[in-house]
């Protein structure tokens, strides 16, 4: 049934004190002293206040090593290092570390499954994810996944999960404890030298290795630039974000076909054309037609989302995103990571404001409410004035919901890079720094953290510096949040 305009309005007016307080969970100031600071948590307890209520583990400290700088009492391991580890099959961990999920696997271990971001020919590339016989999809594509399995007494063993696709970037894992890895790049066969299509989704199993062979494109998710997925596990509707401009990209809803039950190796029987892809249609509580979620520019926004139907999914001659005229959908600029919790999906577009230039890598953090049909704006973050300066944040990417509470975000802007944490309530703090590369995307040593996940039992935060390719686990007292 479709929420109509007349619905969410009247809804809006006689439960406008709910909405209010579902939207401000993410009372995050604009202004960038608002947001965390290093030196918040050793300051006294009325200048913590000021600075963010005391929340997160207190300031940085340097890494002797030049690698992560960590609050006091936490401590980091390098689990995979491109060039450095190995995999089973005797080359090196490939490149490039993007988006990740962890998995309870068998005998106590963790298994964890890794996307490395690599675009275009495979010579252009030192470490491609290996073409292992059976993996490969477009053995001319230099990415892919590997899984890793970290065993109790500490061991690590790797190897390849898909080979032979593009640009795999944040992904996601199902509820039945697969990972869906998504290209982040859609050229078709004949172009930058591939030999099939490209802009698919694949699911990887990081159990059952022989469930990975003759990788399948699930077609009927859409052909485009993905970014993320996530499942519905109550409705088995997936939410797909798409990274792309010029138009801006799209947020994606696929209704699986009526009687399907989703499970291991259920997607693989689907035809490509099977379920409904669509794109949303927002508005606000007076029933306005929303263009752009740019255009929220406070916390606790609420937005109505109808949906529609994508014309052509596999973009045969025309890209989806372009499909679709003025007035028809609502957009997003640069829409990135998305992870499943509190019963709906959070969204991370990395820039807030229509008029953003390049350099004011800002970012909003949304929630989408299936059962409301909601988009609520959770988190706004201010313009980072100085990038190159520690203490604020910008560039939000991958994200993850933690089981202490808030949610958890990869900073893909430019100078300094965090992972960051963001309370129910909005307040930022700092987990991590990035001490090895620091710079400009312009610049060779720049690197974006990324892949950040928590281990099934909670304990160890994982997380990756993209370039070179390293791989961390991150453990110490971590605590319940408070909102404020």
């Amino acid at each position: 049934m479709s929420l109509t305009r007349r619905d969410f309005a009247r809804n809006s007016a006689i439960t406008g004190a709910g909405i209010a307080l579902a939207g401000s969970a993410g009372v995050l100031g604009t202004a960038p002293n608002a947001l965390a600071s290093t030196e918040a948590e050793t300051a006294s307890e009325e200048s913590a206040d000021a600075y963010g209520g005391g929340v997160g583990y207190g300031p940085l400290i340097p890494d002797p090593k030049g690698i992560l700088a960590l609050p006091a009492g936490f401590r980091y391991r390098v689990i995979t290092h491109s060039g450095t580890t190995k995999l089973e099959s005797g080359e090196f961990t490939p490149s490039h570390h993007d988006g990740t999920a962890a998995f309870d696997g068998p005998r106590g271990t963790t298994l964890l499954v890794n996307n490395h971001e690599l675009k275009g020919p495979r010579a252009n590339w030192k470490h491609p994810v290996p073409l292992i016989e059976g993996l490969v999809y477009d053995p001319a594509a230099s990415g892919g996944c590997t899984v890793v399995e970290v065993r109790p007494d500490g061991r690590v063993a790797e190897w390849v999960g898909i080979a032979g696709t593009s640009t795999n970037c944040a992904g996601g894992p199902t509820p039945w404890g697969t990972w869906l890895t998504c290209e982040e790049n859609s050229d078709k066969a004949g172009t930058n030298g591939m030999t099939k299509d490209h802009g698919y989704v694949f699911e990887v199993d990081p159990v059952d290795r022989r469930a990975n062979r003759d990788p399948k494109p699930l077609k009927f998710f859409g052909r485009y630039d993905h970014e993320a997925v996530v499942i519905d596990p109550k409705r088995g509707h997936a939410y797909l974000t798409e990274d792309a401009a010029s138009p801006n990209g799209l947020f994606f809803r696929w209704t699986p076909p009526k009687g399907f039950e989703h499970g291991r190796g259920r997607f693989r029987t689907l035809a490509d054309d099977a379920g409904v892809l669509q794109a949303p249609k927002c508005f606000d509580s007076g029933g306005k037609f929303v263009d752009d979620l740019s255009r929220a520019t406070k916390t606790g926004t609420v937005y109505g989302v109808d949906w529609v139907d994508v014309p052509d999914r596999d973009a045969r001659t025309v890209a989806v995103r372009k499909q679709f005229g003025a007035g028809e959908v609502t957009r997003a600029r640069k829409l990135e990571g998305m992870w499943w919790g509190d019963g709906g999906a959070y969204i991370v577009s990395s820039y807030a404001r229509a008029e953003s230039p390049g350099a004011a890598h800002d970012g909003q953090v949304w929630f989408y409410d299936p059962k409301r049909r909601t988009l609520t704006l959770k988190v706004l973050l201010g313009v980072n004035p100085d990038p190159s300066v520690d203490g604020a944040f910008d560039g939000p990417d991958n994200i993850t919901v933690s089981p202490y509470g808030g949610i958890i975000l990869a900073e893909d802007g430019e100078g300094v890079s965090h992972l960051f944490g963001a309370t129910d309530s909005g307040r930022t703090y700092p987990i991590a720094r990035n001490d090895l590369n620091v710079g400009t995307e312009d610049e060779p040593e720049y690197s974006e953290f990324a892949g950040v996940t928590f281990s099934p039992d909670g304990r160890t935060l994982y997380a990756c510096i993209q370039d070179p390719g390293i791989m961390f686990a991150i453990t110490g007292p971590w605590k319940r949040q408070r909102r404020s």
